[in-house]
């Protein structure tokens, strides 16, 4: 049966809506695939997967699927019960990971709360309530609650907010020295993103975060990895620790977990999670069953050879061409990053100019994303057709030649 909806617009946004991101001029209102259609009918190719979420693109069959069955069966019983979508998207995380013990929420902020109280919690029990310390990265984001963008470290996200949460500091990532100088028994956790996204999609260097790990290891320190932005296929490995070889002690996941539904999980050892005993720490919504149906189906899909390598090849694919609109027109000084979590460094001519290259694409049909003012951002389906890559890149030369004519 369908629905009469009334009639809005892109400008009843700022007539309605608390600012969130300043969205853009059009309103998406169905996709397929890495394909958008507009409230015109306009198509567009999708490079920005929803701020990597929509890790299998829109409406994929197998989400729509197990969301159309969970949804005729059970909605929502809190966690006062399990569900049987949770207990089954738990086995399969453990199966895959280092972990044994996960926690279900429904943010990246979420999961990386939990991260943190726990990594707390944990050194307060064992060593005492000195032990409190945790040392992050600078230019780190790791969520938008107050202890999240007081670990995160861009002071644009925390300033105005009133007294940050204390015993928190900041080094430059990728300098192994500063963090050497920084930890210390008091340290309780180092926290860290295998690839910082929202800070310019700079992959760390296999010596920091082996030495990170080192560290830790030393100082009776937990080593946390945010990978909200950067697991579940992303990277080309199911998470990107797998990459370099470095396992941490806590990991936070959101984004393509839930393949566009809002799900994200803590993932830690048996060991650590005795420290959340009952009551600790918990959520209302969390580990609900449909958002652990449509999990449990992006993990099966996405966990397989067949994608994982896929990713890898359409990196390359991505690389070659992205160089090559680089070197002629000069927009590009670096093109970096790992899997389908690519960033092209605008060049000292083009620095600040990204919203205007985020415009450019989107006048030509094109959906992008900006890593701050000097760094375009692809984060696309990792499934993308390779006829939708060769396509929204040929879009993507037509902006940059716009723009440069």
């Amino acid at each position: 049966m369908s629905v009469e909806h009334a009639a809005v617009q892109r400008a009843d946004f700022d007539q309605v809506m608390v600012p969130n991101y300043a969205p853009a001029g059009f309103i998406p209102v169905r996709g397929a695939g890495s394909r958008v259609w507009d409230q015109a009918g306009r198509e567009l190719v999708d490079f920005s997967g929803g701020i990597a979420v929509n890790v299998l693109g829109h409406c994929h069959p197998a989400l729509v699927g197990a969301l159309t069955e969970q949804a005729n069966n059970l909605w929502h019983v809190s966690n006062v019960f399990t569900n049987e979508p949770t207990l089954r998207l738990a086995k399969k995380l453990v199966d895959a990971t280092f972990a044994e013990r996960v926690f279900f929420c429904n943010s990246g902020a979420e999961a990386n709360e939990a991260a943190f109280k726990l990594a707390r919690r944990v050194a307060h029990d064992q060593y005492g309530p000195e032990k409190y310390e945790i040392i992050a990265a600078l230019n780190s984001f790791h969520g938008r609650t107050l202890f999240t963008v007081s670990v995160g470290g861009q002071p644009k996200y925390s300033d105005g907010f009133g007294p940050k949460i204390t015993g928190i500091s900041h080094v430059p990532y990728n300098d192994l020295d500063a963090l050497k100088a920084a930890v210390t028994d008091k340290t309780c956790a180092v926290v860290l993103e295998p690839i910082q996204g929202e800070g310019g999609v700079l992959p760390g260097q296999l010596e920091y975060l082996q030495g990170a790990r080192k560290l830790c290891d030393e100082h009776n320190a937990l080593l946390v990895f945010d990978e909200v932005q950067s697991g579940m296929g992303r990277s080309g490995h199911l998470f990107a620790y797998m990459h370099y070889g470095v396992t941490p002690d806590i990991l936070s996941s959101a984004k393509s977990i839930g393949g566009g539904f809002p799900l994200a999980a803590m993932l830690t050892t048996e060991k650590l999670a005795r420290h959340f005993a009952v009551g600790v720490h918990g959520t209302t919504y969390g580990g609900n069953p449909l958002a652990c149906a449509v999990g449990e189906a992006v993990i099966d899909v996405i966990n397989t050879p067949e994608v994982l390598a896929g990713v890898q090849r359409k990196h390359q694919q991505f690389k070659t061409r992205l160089q090559s609109i680089g070197q002629q027109y000069g927009v590009f000084s670096e093109v970096r990053g790992l899997g389908l979590l690519i960033g092209c460094v605008l060049s000292d001519a083009w620095k600040g100019r990204a919203k205007d290259i985020f415009n450019a694409a989107e006048a030509q049909d094109l959906m992008i994303l900006q890593a701050g003012p000097d760094v375009i951002r692809f984060a696309p389906s990792l499934v993308i057709e390779d006829a939708d890559i060769e396509e929204g890149l040929n879009r993507f030369e037509r902006a940059i030649a716009k723009l440069t004519s």
